[in-house]
């Protein structure tokens, strides 16, 4: 009698006990990915391809999404702009990181005059309006798309460095760090090597929910004109081009709009079936 292979047996019931989340959410995220890698060799016509002879066109099996004014696939825009619109969610989310949890971690192992003064300068930036906030960082140079993913990254370090902190707070008594602290351990290691990876599953998590905030603020300020410049198709930009249009063509701002959608609620399952998975309350996993 065959018998069954441990290690497949193992694969197959971690799977299964994934949170249904987690395995949706990374699905859609997948299917994205790959969009924003590969779009621009899956569409089926160049993203900036006119025809007047097509304008207005709406969804047909020649144009799956339409065309707008210009004539150009509505479909293939939507495609191609997934790479800017998830490149400026990601990589505005990893700048916060970068700047953010560092910061956050020193201000909350030395605590201070220092926590003090970063604390409070962070409270600053929290009062405005996020919105606000960007458009202040991309006022007094010209728009671009990279100049928003440091305006968006910019804008989320203070939620950051206040959530790396709580923890470094929570864990800097532990018994680990005493422990490191009487080896005479530096304050770097400390950080790195004992409280950064104890604090590092929740920070993931909300860094993982912090993306869909980024790409919406991304869309936001170019559809105000301080993003993504024509004939970029990131998608709040093509919804501020399709405004003039929307009773004619409803179309062409639709698929942008359920692509950010779409978007935004994959995201916002992986994190949340993320953090079912590492949440030892659920029952899923203990520390």
């Amino acid at each position: 009698m065959q018998q069954s292979n441990p290690i497949h047996s193992r694969t197959a019931r971690a799977f299964v006990s994934m949170p249904p989340k987690l395995l949706i959410g990374g699905f859609l995220l997948a299917v994205i990915v790959v969009a924003a890698v590969f779009g621009a060799w899956l569409a089926p016509y160049q993203y900036d391809q006119m025809s007047i002879l097509t304008r207005m066109k709406p969804p047909s099996v020649e144009h799956w999404f339409g065309t707008d004014e210009l004539g150009r696939d509505v479909f293939s825009r939507t495609l191609v702009g997934t790479r800017m619109s998830v490149t400026i969610g990601f990589g505005a989310t990893a700048l916060s990181l970068a700047i953010g949890v560092p910061l956050g971690l020193l201000c909350g192992y030395k605590r201070g005059r220092f926590d003090e003064i970063v604390m409070r300068c962070m409270d600053v930036l929290l009062s405005m309006p996020p919105i606000m906030l960007g458009l202040l960082f991309l006022a007094v140079s010209e728009p671009s798309a990279w100049k928003a993913i440091l305006a968006v990254g910019c804008v989320y370090v203070p939620p950051t460095v206040r959530l790396t902190r709580a923890l470094a707070l929570d864990l800097a008594n532990e018994d680990f760090i005493e422990a490191a602290r009487a080896r005479s351990e530096g304050t770097w290691y400390i950080l790195l090597k004992e409280i950064l990876p104890n604090a590092w599953p929740t920070i993931a998590v909300e860094g993982s929910l912090r993306i869909t905030f980024a790409i919406l603020l991304g869309a936001a300020l170019s559809f105000l004109g301080m993003g993504a410049q024509p004939p970029s198709p990131e998608w709040g930009l093509m919804i501020s081009q399709a405004r003039p249009f929307v009773a004619q063509a409803p179309w062409v701002a639709l698929a942008p709009g359920l692509s950010m959608c779409l978007t935004v609620i994959a995201i916002n399952l992986f994190g949340d079936g993320l953090r079912e998975a590492i949440d030892p309350r659920t029952g899923s996993r203990g520390h």
